[in-house]
């Protein structure tokens, strides 16, 4: 039941984590077997994300399971790879796993991936983390691992190709209106030691290559900011009124009171004001990755 503009909360516990269906060992299956072909074919994973113009990173992941295979990769590996259709024909299979992966995140957050997934416009203030559609697989791992009381390795597994999988949006045609303002010291907190945030640095600055993007920073030393009140998501759907979303500590909602969504969005619109312009934004976070 709604109260005051809020559409639901879930808590974050151990009852809300749902069951893969088999989901995971699937694409665990469908690793092996591209892993199978690949080194069968004499070809490393670097040699093989060079001619599907992939990342390195991203076919180690899709061999792990962690990732989903997209059904492009697989059609152009099978040839690649000359797997003789294999690939090709579990290709529907991982579409509809894909499907029922889309509706196994974890339960708190569960209303907003769906929201998040048919959005229109996605606009994000963060001020403690890289939003999580722009970060790479050993981050969101890393956030995972530091949570407390401790997850399951299962259980890290699972969410972790559920955020990969959220990140399938930034491919998309036509792309969703997206900008986001990050505190600057989100970009000066090296979660899971500096290797892994400098490859999430670097992340940042290649998704701000994607034409229509924006990615602002607000820094620490700005006079004014209008987001004291915490981090918040703006969400418009097609048809449907603009929505807002709030996470703390694990207690999420979504915001579908009118009035409280447009003093959200106007807030949104004063941060982006009082926040450095992208080609400073971009030169901040070059800046901070020279510093090491």
């Amino acid at each position: 039941m709604a109260v005051s503009g809020v559409e639901r909360t879930v808590f974050d516990d151990d009852e809300t984590v749902e069951n893969f269906d088999g989901v995971a060992e699937f694409y665990s299956a469908v690793g092996k077997l591209i892993k199978l072909f690949r080194e069968r074919a004499g070809l490393t994973q670097k040699e093989l994300a060079r001619l599907t113009g992939y990342s390195e990173n991203q076919i180690g992941s899709m061999e792990r399971g962690i990732r989903t295979p997209r059904i492009e990769f697989l059609t152009v590996a099978d040839d690649l790879l000359n797997a003789g259709g294999a690939l090709r024909a579990v290709a529907d299979d991982v579409m509809k796993a894909k499907v029922r992966l889309a509706t196994r995140h974890p339960a708190f957050n569960k209303a907003f991936t769906s929201e998040e997934n048919h959005a229109l416009e996605i606009h994000e203030y963060s001020t403690l983390l890289v939003p999580g559609l722009l970060q790479t697989e050993a981050h969101a791992k890393a956030l995972y691992e530091m949570r407390r009381p401790w997850l399951s390795v299962e259980q890290i597994n699972k969410w972790v190709a559920a955020r990969l999988t959220r990140q399938e949006i930034l491919t998309r045609w036509p792309m969703p209106t997206m900008s986001w303002v990050i505190d600057e010291s989100v970009l000066r907190r090296p979660i899971g030691g500096w290797e892994v945030h400098r490859e999430q640095l670097e992340r940042m600055l290649k998704v701000a290559e994607i034409r229509g993007l924006e990615l602002q920073v607000m820094p620490i030393d700005a006079p004014e900011n209008a987001g004291m009140g915490g981090a918040f998501t703006l969400l418009t759907r097609p048809g449907r009124d603009q929505i807002a979303y709030l996470e703390a500590q694990h207690v999420n909602r979504l915001i579908t009171d009118p009035e409280d969504v447009r003093r959200m969005a106007a807030r949104y619109g004063t941060l982006r004001g009082q926040a450095l312009n992208m080609r400073e934004s971009l030169a901040l976070i070059k800046m901070i990755l020279g510093e090491r």
